[in-house]
């Protein structure tokens, strides 16, 4: 059997400023090909491993035209998405299946829909071939993914920790499905709504209990269930949530797990809407949370400015606040700003410098501006940014930092990066001489993805709403394309998604 696996992944906030060229698929360079993806894909924890894991269980011939990820960020460059598209069609050939490690919330400069317009040319191409897909929990799902694809499965969890297990279980529902053993029959709905990111993490109500129901279903009621809920930085018509069901030959079934999942979502849709704070009172918290009792650091999540959200990670109000009330012992990641890390790196380790940190980017899409952050302190280290992530998410992964550089305040140590890199990981510190456990607190650009290493060890969490594209607060935001009426934009009160809302 000869199966074509590939990956073509972004999550594109239509707010943000980073562009989104073919470089930034592959850490400033143009992404793998060929062996090299595949190399690059085995024994990793990615949804694409888990797909070559299920080829390689069969003794299949496995190409792989590309494998290509980029951090979330702008529209994707048109030539950008050419390229990696027809390095998969042009691959096609006499393959008997294919294996797709996508994303769901792909936007390029001129499509809404980058994974169904692919999908689309696929099955214009091979009208027969299987198709298996795997997609993250934030998807915006298209009728054209749905339509063009055999199968279709999404992550469980956010933090996203299982996407290798993603990757298996649309693998393998396909290869059975191609030995006689199951019929896959796929549904899919959405409901009106756009669910903060803040209030998506799978340990927080509702989703956790959603997608307890998720697995539940497929532990017999169905091949395979996925609960999006959707990425609202994108101003598309079809942003929000969604559900896909896959039965064993039961479309009845299908389409009654289906609405059920999407009824549970509705009835909680309030549960959604995240409630904020303002900064200063964030901030003024700290100090009382670090003298409570408990180990670990306090952790300052400047959430509005999340590089796995978009934002530009180099807006400086939290990290300001943090300097202004005077917080002592903090470790800060990051700020991203070439331009400084090179104006350290040539005043040396050990110099004291005064640089003008952040705030690079114009917002387009807000109001309200970052402003510079002029700091003076010490270059403590210098370093080429890459380390190996320990997990648990993303396990086995080359992070690349870019060139990076620790300046030190006294009372701060702020990173600052020339790659746009999210925290997920020990490693972000670590690797910089820098222990996370030994710190009063720890400021970090993220949002949910932290509490897959760091909420273990944290005294406590305290949420900040700094300047970023990745607020919180929709009313900061112009949506312009997405599906009206839509709660929370809208106050819709209807006892039943269904209302007004016709599905497929």
């Amino acid at each position: 059997m000869k199966v074509l696996i590939a990956m073509m992944s972004h999550e594109t906030n239509t707010f943000s400023p980073v562009p989104t060229p073919l470089t930034r698929f592959g850490a400033g360079r143009n992404p793998a090909e060929g062996p090299a993806a595949l190399s690059q894909a085995r024994g990793k924890r990615s949804t694409m491993s888990g797909m070559v894991h299920v080829a390689d269980a069969i003794g299949a011939e496995i190409i792989t035209p590309i494998a290509a990820g980029a951090p979330p960020s702008g529209p994707v460059h048109d030539d950008a998405y050419a390229y990696m598209t027809d390095r998969i069609v042009s691959s096609i050939g006499d393959c008997d299946a294919i294996l797709l490690d996508l994303h769901g919330a792909m936007v390029t400069q001129s499509l809404e829909d980058g994974e169904g317009a692919l999908l689309s040319r696929i099955r214009a191409m091979r009208p027969d071939v299987p198709i298996a897909v795997g997609l993250d929990m934030h998807a915006n799902l298209y009728p054209a993914m749905v339509e063009n694809a055999t199968v279709i499965a999404g992550y469980q969890t956010y933090p996203h920790i299982d996407m290798f297990e993603t990757g298996v279980r649309a693998a393998q529902v396909l290869i059975d499905s191609m030995a006689g053993k199951v019929t896959p029959t796929m549904v899919w709905g959405n409901a009106p709504m756009l669910p903060h990111v803040m209030r998506q993490g799978t340990d927080d109500f509702p989703n956790r209990d959603l997608q307890r129901r998720v697995k539940e279903m497929e532990r017999g009621e169905a091949l395979v269930a996925s609960l999006f809920t959707g990425f609202p930085h994108a101003d598309i018509y079809n942003a929000g949530l969604s559900v896909v069901i896959v039965t064993d030959n039961d479309e009845a079934k299908a389409r009654e797990l289906r609405d059920e999942l999407l009824e549970m979502a509705w009835q909680n849709r309030k549960s959604f809407v995240y409630k904020l704070e303002p900064l200063a009172d964030s901030v003024g918290r700290a100090n009382d949370a670090a003298e409570s009792e408990g180990n670990g650091p306090v952790i300052l999540l400047d959430h509005y400015d999340n590089t796995a959200s978009g934002g530009s990670m180099d807006t400086t109000e939290v990290l300001r606040e943090i300097l202004n009330q005077g917080l002592e012992d903090v470790a800060a990641f990051g700020i991203f700003d070439p331009d400084a890390v090179e104006t350290m790196i040539d005043a040396g380790v050990g110099s004291e410098v005064t640089v003008s940190l952040g705030a690079k980017f114009h917002l387009d899409a807000l109001e309200a501006q970052s402003k510079p952050l002029e700091v003076t302190g010490t270059v403590r280290l210098i370093s080429d940014g890459a380390f190996t992530v320990t997990g648990p998410m993303g396990t086995g992964a080359t992070m690349n930092m870019g060139r990076t550089v620790v300046l030190d305040t006294g009372k701060v140590q702020i990173v600052v990066i020339s790659r746009h890199v999210e925290p997920y990981d020990l490693g972000c510190f670590t690797s910089l001489g820098i222990d996370p456990l030994r710190k009063r607190f720890l400021m970090l650009k993220s949002r949910i993805h932290y509490r897959a290493t760091y909420k273990a060890i944290a005294k406590s969490i305290i949420e900040c709403a700094g300047v970023g594209v990745c607020t919180s607060d929709y009313d900061q935001l112009t949506f312009k394309h997405v599906r009206r009426p839509i709660f929370p934009l809208d106050n819709l009160n209807s006892d039943t998604f269904r209302e007004g809302f016709p599905q497929d």
